[in-house]
């Protein structure tokens, strides 16, 4: 698939390429990004360089990844949002944000674009949210982006070779008032 633009009323979300590399890289320096994400700490300029001409030109090629880069009007990076396809039908949001643009809305913003595209543009029928407890800051963006919280999952994420606790959450296309490509029969 050929990598999209999303717009919202603040941001420009698009795929990060070559020209992104120096951004990415200065905000992944951030000691809180490289604390909760999976991204390697330290994170070198050959990471950054890897990232944005291999890894999210890749992920968009085969489909496995849609990575977007969320971008303010004038053009710096404010954040970081991509969805993994994990199974059929079944995407995982994850998100970072450059630490002068915390606090602002950004990345919920850019988490319910990218989510109402993924269902409508690629069939999706549940985002997946997952972070390691304590992340606060991720849970508090998944739940300001209408993300219901399941609960939490021992040992299910794998940190830097370390199995952390993680709290699960999703999104399902009806949260957005969106149809589902499959009926849903919920439990209740």
């Amino acid at each position: 698939m050929d990598p999209v633009t999303l717009t919202t009323d603040r941001l420009v979300l698009r795929a990060v390429g070559p020209q992104d590399t120096d951004a990415v890289f200065d905000a992944v320096q951030d000691p809180d990004i490289q604390r909760w994400t999976t991204i390697p700490s330290p994170y070198l300029r050959e990471h950054a360089t890897g990232f944005t001409g291999q890894m999210v030109p890749d992920g968009w090629a085969d489909g496995s990844a849609f990575t977007f880069g969320v971008f303010l009007p004038d053009g710096r990076l404010a954040a970081m949002v991509a969805v993994t396809m994990r199974s059929l039908g079944v995407g995982e949001i994850g998100f970072w944000s450059a630490r002068p643009h915390r606090g602002n809305g950004y990345v919920a913003e850019a988490a319910v674009a990218v989510s109402r595209w993924a269902f409508t543009d690629l069939s999706v029928d549940r985002v997946e949210w997952r972070a390691e407890v304590g992340n606060t800051g991720s849970r508090a963006v998944a739940e300001k982006s209408g993300f219901t919280i399941e609960g939490t999952l021992r040992s299910g994420i794998n940190n830097k070779g370390v199995r952390r606790d993680c709290w699960v959450g999703s999104l399902l296309p009806s949260d957005l008032g969106l149809p589902s490509t499959a009926p849903y029969l919920p439990a209740r």
